[in-house]
């Protein structure tokens, strides 16, 4: 006699979600860990990956610890490597055709969020965000206060 037992395979699916949230300052640090977390315990994806998207170019998306004082220390950095008052051709509104009434110079902020990235792929495993012991998942805000919008997509395999 042959039998087989029969081991459900694991079903390649994916899951999304867009998050809104608004921000309070000129330049914040906004912790995501818990709400991806969230979503990645939502999606019923046991291992994959997650990614997350600042649909904005002047808010970033960094993986990195959320230490007050480190916090600091990026800002500093922010402010040595693209000065707020800079002069940035982006700022000269009237050179700029396709600059709304109400836009602000915010030629800093993007130089920014250049160097930082607009988006994030974390791994998941056994339906848990993995991330290190310090790390946090961070919106960086460099242009607020604001109304931002995240993709969250969680994609990989999950049990049929």
């Amino acid at each position: 006699m042959n039998t087989r037992a029969t081991v459900a395979e694991p079903v390649f699916t994916t899951f999304s979600d867009a998050v809104t949230l608004r921000t309070q300052a000129r330049r914040q640090f906004i912790d995501l860990t818990e709400l991806v977390a969230e979503r990645v315990r939502r999606s019923g994806i046991r291992d994959g990956l997650v990614l997350v998207q600042s649909h904005h170019t002047t808010a970033a998306v960094v993986v990195n610890e959320n230490e007050p004082l480190l916090l600091g220390d990026f800002e500093r950095l922010f402010d040595r490597l693209c000065p707020a008052d800079a002069p940035y051709d982006h700022d000269d509104m009237a050179r700029r055709i396709d600059a709304a009434e109400e836009e602000r110079p915010n030629g800093a902020s993007h130089c920014r969020c250049v160097l930082l990235g607009v988006s994030q792929a974390l791994h998941v495993s056994g339906g848990v965000l993995q991330v290190g012991r310090w790390q946090r998942l961070l919106l960086v805000e460099l242009d607020g206060p604001r109304s931002r919008t995240l993709s969250v997509v969680v994609l990989g395999g999950a049990r049929s």
